[in-house]
């Protein structure tokens, strides 16, 4: 079981600079949720000679040289994925929907984008992509576990936060740190969505945001509903 964790100074100073508000919160993070991930990665994983092992959702042990099938170590796997964002990060494309379905949500939350996105020289790439496509919450870089952050960013708001994220990882970090938090698990690639198992603390295990916003209307009790 994960313990709570808590927010790095580098993540406060960030939600320092949010406005005060008291109204519901929806924390929802970026890859693999709005963006498409898996996708892009496995194109540009195939170019360099390498692939998936398997649909598990990790990276280490799971990134491997097509020729061998030998896995890549940790650090190897990272400088793959640091590389890719590096370069490929402003060509990713949004999953179906997630414009429409956080601009319904925004209407009765708070919304704010928390990514673990590597390099924090490329925030300004993703926020521009992000505006094209009429996303223009507010963008948190994290690293690490999200728990912390999620529980710093609920502080004086009404319960239930929401959070939304591909991670199992950080789903527990963020049941850890906040267990009244109402968690939703994203995945847009059907493939790794269906090797996962849905743990006791997810509220909903998707890929779709139209079920992802329907839900949590009846969360945050959307006038109708």
């Amino acid at each position: 079981m994960s313990e709570p964790t808590p927010p790095s100074r580098a993540i406060l100073d960030q939600i320092a600079l949010l406005p005060a508000s008291r109204r519901p919160l929806v924390v929802c993070d970026v890859d693999e949720v709005i963006l498409h991930l898996i996708r892009p990665l496995e194109r540009y994983m195939a170019a360099i000679g390498l692939c998936f092992l398997s649909s598990t959702y990790k990276l280490t042990g799971n990134i491997a040289r097509q020729d061998t099938r030998t896995a890549l170590n940790a650090q190897e796997a990272r400088r793959v994925i640091e590389t890719f964002f590096d370069t490929e990060c402003r060509h990713q494309e949004m999953v179906e929907g997630a414009d429409e379905a956080l601009h319904r949500v925004s209407s009765l939350a708070d919304v704010v984008l928390l990514t673990n996105l590597p390099g924090s020289h490329n925030k300004p790439v993703r926020q521009t992509l992000l505006a094209q496509m009429g996303i223009t919450y507010p963008l948190l870089i994290n690293s690490g576990p999200k728990g912390g952050a999620v529980a710093a960013l609920a502080a004086g708001r009404p319960e239930p936060v929401v959070f939304i994220d591909d991670s199992p990882t950080n789903h527990s970090s963020v049941h850890a740190s906040l267990p009244s938090a109402r968690l939703i698990q994203f995945v847009a690639d059907s493939r790794f969505r269906g090797s996962l198992d849905i743990e006791p603390h997810i509220s909903l295990l998707t890929g779709d945001w139209g079920q992802t916003a329907d839900f949590i209307e009846d969360i945050l009790g959307a006038p109708g509903r």
